[in-house]
């Protein structure tokens, strides 16, 4: 039987999910990284530099929504949102993996800016629970949708033999997906326009930033 944590375990725990998040090593996945058979084929300077900033963004990404998804299950109300939160949190960890091997694969390496991004979404997401879990799953199911739209850009910005970037990022984008449908399911409200904004300008400055740092 799990017991109630109290507002300092609640902290600790938080605190703990954020350092592993940021600075530990490559984290384990639960499903195989998508693509792993497949044979290497960036093999310009150029190409291997490029292919690893789109990586490091999309790495950038993940670490941005395990904050988004642990500040809002701090902060949830009901129990099953809650629980959708945290099982979307776990789920990403993949996505964090894959993106963390691939980057290593092109002798690259995470954003340095990374504690930024987890912070300021933890954040996001805390604030968004705390105006009430339909806000909450919206911002959830609108995050998706802009996710999605980013990997589908970046699946166009990809070398084109590059296969094994590519099944990572086709895979991820299925994940999305189904994340942003289930917070919909489950009841979020469709985000007002102005917010809707502020988080396409908030991507766009993240995006330009974890390209190069």
């Amino acid at each position: 039987m799990e017991r109630d944590l109290s507002p300092l375990d609640q902290l600790i725990a938080a605190a703990d999910k954020a350092l592993r998040t940021v600075f530990s090593n490559i984290p384990a996945a639960a499903r195989p990284t998508p693509g792993a058979e497949l044979p290497e084929s960036v093999e310009s300077g150029a190409d291997r530099r490029h292919v690893a900033g789109l990586m490091r963004v999309n790495h950038a990404g993940e670490v941005a929504a395990q904050g988004l998804y642990q500040g809002q299950a701090a902060t949830a109300r009901l129990d099953g949102v809650r629980a959708a939160m945290e099982q979307a949190a776990a789920e990403e960890t993949d996505h964090l993996a894959w993106c963390e091997a691939r980057l290593a694969e092109l002798g690259s390496r995470p954003s340095l800016l990374n504690p930024l991004w987890y912070a300021g979404s933890y954040a996001i997401g805390a604030a968004a629970g705390l105006a009430g879990d339909r806000w909450s799953l919206g911002f959830v199911a609108e995050t998706e949708r802009q996710v999605v739209s980013h990997l589908d850009e970046h699946l166009g910005r990809l070398p084109v033999d590059d296969e094994r970037s590519r099944a990572i990022l086709e895979q991820m984008k299925i994940d999305e997906e189904k994340h942003g449908a289930k917070a919909s399911e489950f009841g979020g409200s469709e985000l007002p326009a102005p917010i809707r904004g502020a988080m396409t300008l908030a991507s766009k400055l993240m995006t330009r930033g974890a390209y190069w740092l």
